[in-house]
């Protein structure tokens, strides 16, 4: 059945800026999801691999354990296992030159050094989209709320110009501009949400890496893996 009042009246009766608005939060909308769904899925993906690292340090040499680590291209653990064995290997290879840093920082500085680097690369990473998510969850609201005031302002002129403000009149066009402030929250809360999930799951996945990470050294330096609560 035909309205005169909806979203769909909203967006024929409206002008160059509320469809403007209209689009960016549609778009905004839809970017907030892709990241959400993208981010979680390779959140849930990470989580899985790590009962891969009790085979990791099960194994029998170093090398065979980068092989039960799987997924290479997207895996952190194996990621930074490599990078600690190349600098391990570019330091022993490289320490008779004293070259550079070498000159100044032991072998233990020196794989520290190069874990740290190797782990704040990987971290990097899981970061994407969050700065999005942070923008939305904060400006959705109020490029709603523009979209509200301006559907308002013109309402209120087609209302004067028609000389009449009887309620059905008035009721229709402001609230009309009105969905554009609860479209625009409806953009900001699953982009605020979403933003301190991952938030939380980074800062857990951070841990993990970096108590992987301080095993590696143990592992480098003392030839044997840090045990729990040492």
């Amino acid at each position: 059945m035909n309205t005169p009042f909806g979203l769909a009246n909203l967006w024929l009766e409206g002008d160059a800026i509320t469809r403007f608005v209209a689009i960016a939060l549609l778009t905004s909308s839809i970017v907030t999801w892709v990241i959400l769904l993208s981010r979680f899925w390779a959140v849930r993906s990470l989580q899985k691999l790590k009962p891969e690292l009790e085979q990791f340090w099960r194994a029998t040499s170093y090398e065979q354990g980068l092989e039960a680590l799987t997924n290479h291209a997207a895996n952190p653990y194996y990621q930074i296992a490599k990078a600690a064995s190349a600098a391990s290997a570019h330091h022993q290879s490289q320490a008779s030159n004293h070259r550079e840093l070498l000159q100044t920082l032991n072998y233990s500085e020196w794989m520290a050094r190069s874990l740290k680097n190797s782990i704040d690369g990987v971290t990097a990473g899981f970061q994407k989209g969050l700065t999005f998510l942070g923008s939305t969850g904060a400006t959705a609201p109020f490029v709603g709320l523009f979209g509200t005031v301006w559907g308002i302002y013109h309402a209120l002129i087609a209302i004067s110009s028609s000389g009449s403000a009887q309620i059905d009149q008035v009721a229709g066009p402001i609230g009309e501009a009105l969905i554009m402030t609860a479209l625009g929250l409806a953009v900001a809360i699953p982009a605020v949400l979403g933003f301190n999930a991952l938030n939380r799951a980074n800062k857990l996945l951070g841990a993990e890496l970096n108590r992987f990470g301080n095993d590696l050294l143990a592992y480098f330096v003392t030839g044997a893996r840090m045990k729990s609560g040492e």
